[in-house]
């Protein structure tokens, strides 16, 4: 039985975690909140004084916890050794950093005034500055439908290669399935209500 549980609020930043935990192969239960009617029910709120997505409790430690990086450094460093993580000594290390940090604290605020570098992330290799990256280009654009990244090759690319990663797929699939996922240069085509499961 999987100790860790990920509480998915739909058409949220949530869907990192079931992400990185099909890349790392981890076990976990999935529990699924419908919006209502556009903030999380109640019942999601109670979770967590913050009361919001995501959220991921730990059975075997008793731990509740918020927030994408913090969710993402415990998954990592207590279930996987550190994997996904860059080390100090690799060459692409302060790319790692930056992108890591910059999708919440630079991206999602400034999202409409993005102006996408043209080299990779941080280097070749697939981390968790990916798995922090993908919202804000992706689900994010269910809230700002007139952002359109298609005149952005490079960032097309990129998430072209990410609509390829199995573990994208298999999260996706199971924590908002039904729902249009935006890997492409066009919006929703249909409006963030209209995405939500009934």
């Amino acid at each position: 039985m999987p100790q860790l549980t990920v509480h998915h609020l739909h058409v949220s930043q949530s869907e990192r975690l079931p992400w990185l935990l099909e890349e790392l192969k981890i076990p976990y239960n999935l529990k699924l909140y419908t919006r209502s009617p556009l903030l999380a029910p109640p019942e999601y709120k109670s979770l967590h004084p913050q009361g919001t997505a995501p959220i991921l409790t730990d059975d075997g430690s008793n731990v509740v916890l918020a927030e994408s990086g913090a969710c993402i450094e415990y998954i990592c460093h207590k279930y996987a050794s550190g994997k996904l993580f860059l080390k100090p000594g690799y060459t692409n290390y302060p790319d790692f950093l930056y992108w890591w940090h910059w999708a919440n604290a630079s991206f999602m605020p400034a999202v409409a005034r993005v102006f996408w570098r043209s080299s990779s992330l941080a280097g070749s290799e697939f981390t968790v500055a990916d798995v922090m990256v993908v919202f804000p280009l992706t689900t994010f654009r269910y809230f700002y439908p007139g952002l359109r990244v298609g005149e952005y090759g490079n960032v097309l690319r990129y998430l072209g290669r990410v609509g390829e990663r199995e573990g994208y797929r298999r999260a996706m699939g199971r924590c908002e399935d039904g729902m249009e996922v935006l890997l492409g240069r066009e919006g929703p085509r249909r409006g963030f209500m209209e995405s939500l499961p009934n």
